[in-house]
C-alpha cells in the first residue's frame, strides 16, 4: 500500500454537551462538504489517527459531529483543537483549470517577463475570489517581503504548471 498523504480539512472545536459531541470548523469550499471525504485522520500528539464518524448535524449555525467511541464530555474534550485530514487519494479529480490548493501552495510564481515573485505560502478567500499570497525571496529588487496576488485564470494567472511548481501571472513585479 502507498504512503498516505494527508490533508487538513477541518478541526476540532470545544465540546457540546455530555454525551461526547464536539463543534467542527470546516475549511471546505461548502461546510458540510467535510463529510464526503471518508475516513477522517485526527492529529493526536503529532501523529495522524484513524477515527469513524458516528454523527452530525447542525446546531443552530454551527456543525456538531460525534465519532465512535467518543461517548462522554471527557472523552471529548481529548479531542479539542485537533487537526482533521483526510487523504489525498480521496480528493476527486478536478476540471481542467480548476487546483486544490494544496497543490498551489510551495508553487513558484514567475511573471510575464520572468521575473521571479517568490513562492507561494498561503491562499486566501475574499469573497469575489481567492488570493494567492506569495513570499518573496531574500533578495527582491522591489524589496517586497509579501505580494498578494489574486487568483483570476486568464485574467492574471496565466499559467499552472504543476509538474514544474511554477504559476506565471500578469501581474507587474513591482505590486
Amino acid at each position: 500500500m502507498s504512503e498516505q498523504k494527508i490533508e487538513v480539512v477541518g478541526k476540532l472545536g470545544s465540546t457540546y454537551g455530555i454525551r461526547g459531541w464536539l463543534r467542527l470548523y470546516s475549511s471546505t469550499e461548502y461546510p458540510e462538504s467535510i463529510f464526503d471525504y471518508q475516513p477522517w485522520f485526527l492529529k493526536i500528539k503529532g501523529q495522524w489517527q484513524q477515527v469513524e464518524l458516528e454523527s452530525w448535524r447542525y446546531h443552530n449555525n454551527d456543525l456538531i459531529v460525534k465519532l465512535k467511541g467518543t461517548e462522554d464530555r471527557e472523552t471529548a474534550q481529548l479531542l479539542t483543537n485537533a487537526e482533521i485530514g483526510v487523504d489525498l487519494a480521496v480528493f476527486p479529480e478536478l476540471e481542467e483549470g480548476d487546483y486544490y490548493w494544496h497543490d498551489l501552495i510551495g508553487c513558484q510564481v514567475v511573471n510575464l517577463e520572468g521575473y521571479a515573485m517568490g513562492t507561494v505560502t498561503e491562499m486566501m478567500e475574499t469573497g469575489s475570489n481567492d488570493v494567492l499570497v506569495v513570499k518573496a525571496g531574500s533578495k527582491d529588487a522591489f524589496g517586497k517581503q509579501e505580494r498578494l496576488i489574486p487568483f483570476l485564470y486568464e485574467q492574471v494567472v496565466k499559467r499552472v504548471d504543476l509538474a514544474t511548481k511554477t504559476i506565471t501571472v500578469d501581474w507587474d513585479a513591482g505590486f
